[in-house]
């Protein structure tokens, strides 16, 4: 991309009003590209000099003639590609670092600008209103379901505790998002660990960019995951898939920890915004000419859910300038949550183009015999469970302080009300 289409990286920069805190960096990886070239001929033209020499050199040993300078040249020529390799690997490594900080290309279809430029393009039932709705976090202790002072006294802020019918709850959400998506949708379902190494973390670019957001292990170069996208995209790293097995859908119930540095202060009340959290994940492997369909259908996998638990939704296309750092185009699922006030974002469906798969080196090989070449991947909760909860608790609250619970879910929880 920075030597071949710097234009087109220069302009996805632009509509993510990134350009200019970017583009001294931009600049210096162009430099670094061209030294690296430059270097790795130089290396190659010093090689063939030596092997010429080391030929001469046993031409003269046959003819019983002195090759000692021939044989001084040649040192010298390994003392200079030595230190041209050096020079070639302290390049590589900051083309590296450098490259890894440059985001996804957004796509033509989604709007330059920044969150004011986000768009509704369509919604689902009508939002309640009411002022003597009891926010979440107050019914659900009265109902017993949520033990926040609990929850932060063994583990900290931002930590929960779910008892009695709220865990069952919990569980039941697991139960009813994993059958819709494996009987319904077609994905696979798998149990992934909840740590993963450095290398899956920058496979689905996690890492470097937001270290500060995770939790490491200490004395391990190894992170709980933020979400299950990452196990799931990162188990075909560094394999080559037959295109016959594609689109590949995989989904995984996991719990996920993120320490949200950067969000201090913001939405701190009830569940709004937690460090540990659960959530049922969908990813997809794609062929590059399909993902654009594939990201509308994994975005109706998401939506069927919010139906079912019969929450009002609408679908927002992120603009370029608040489109995640490796996504090339998302649509937010968004349910209104009426004592708060607020539309909470409960599932981000995103397609990533060839943005992971190049960091991940995931590739397929065309029916056609053809070379391999990176799939595009795509991923999106189907849903997270915290807002989903919130919201359960406002919109279907009713006046004697009880929660009718939507019969899709009933089934699971055993339960048509929580009193």
């Amino acid at each position: 991309m920075v030597r071949e289409h710097i234009d087109a990286l220069r302009n996805g920069l632009r509509r993510r009003g990134a350009l200019d805190a970017l583009s001294p960096t931009l600049e210096r990886a162009v430099t670094l590209d061209k030294a690296r070239r430059e270097t790795i001929q130089a290396v190659e033209e010093r090689k063939a000099a030596r092997n010429a020499v080391t030929q001469q050199v046993g031409q003269r040993k046959r003819a019983a003639e002195s090759a000692d300078e021939l044989q001084e040249q040649s040192r010298a020529l390994g003392d200079e590609i030595a230190r041209l390799d050096r020079e070639l690997a302290q390049t590589e490594s900051e083309l590296s670092a450098i490259l890894l900080e440059l985001p996804n290309i957004t796509l033509d279809q989604v709007p330059a600008g920044g969150e004011e430029s986000n768009a509704v393009v369509r919604s689902w039932g009508t939002p309640r209103e009411g002022a003597r709705i009891q926010p979440h976090w107050e019914i659900g202790a009265k109902l017993g379901l949520i033990d926040f002072e609990r929850g932060a006294k063994i583990s900290g802020s931002g930590f929960i505790v779910f008892r009695g019918k709220g865990a069952h709850l919990v569980r039941s959400l697991m139960n009813l998002m994993l059958d819709v998506h494996t009987r319904e949708h077609g994905y696979e379902e798998t149990w992934v660990p909840v740590v993963v190494n450095r290398a899956s973390m920058m496979g689905t670019a996690q890492l470097p960019k937001f270290e500060e957001d995770m939790y490491a292990l200490k004395d391990q170069d190894a992170f709980l995951i933020p979400t299950a996208e990452v196990p799931l995209t990162n188990l075909y790293r560094d394999e080559i898939l037959p295109e016959s097995e594609l689109p590949k859908a995989l989904t995984a119930y996991s719990a996920c920890f993120r320490r949200e540095a950067g969000a201090a202060g913001k939405d701190t009340r009830g569940l709004l915004r937690v460090h540990e959290f659960d959530k049922v994940e969908l990813v997809r492997y794609v062929t590059p000419e399909s993902s654009n369909d594939q990201l509308e259908l994994l975005t109706t996998h998401a939506e069927k859910i919010l139906t079912l638990l019969e929450l009002p939704y609408r679908v927002v296309r992120l603009a370029s300038g608040d489109t995640g750092f490796a996504s090339a185009h998302t649509y937010d699922l968004e349910v209104y949550a009426p004592a708060v006030g607020k539309w909470l974002e409960v599932s981000s469906c995103s397609n990533f183009t060839d943005f992971q798969a190049r960091r991940g080196n995931i590739r397929y090989k065309p029916a056609d015999g053809g070379k391999p070449r990176f799939i595009h991947t795509l991923n999106g909760s189907g849903l997270a469970f915290p807002r989903t909860i919130a919201s359960i608790l406002e919109h279907h609250q009713q006046e004697d302080g009880s929660v009718i619970i939507p019969a899709a879910l009933s089934t699971y929880l055993g339960a048509e009300r929580l009193t």
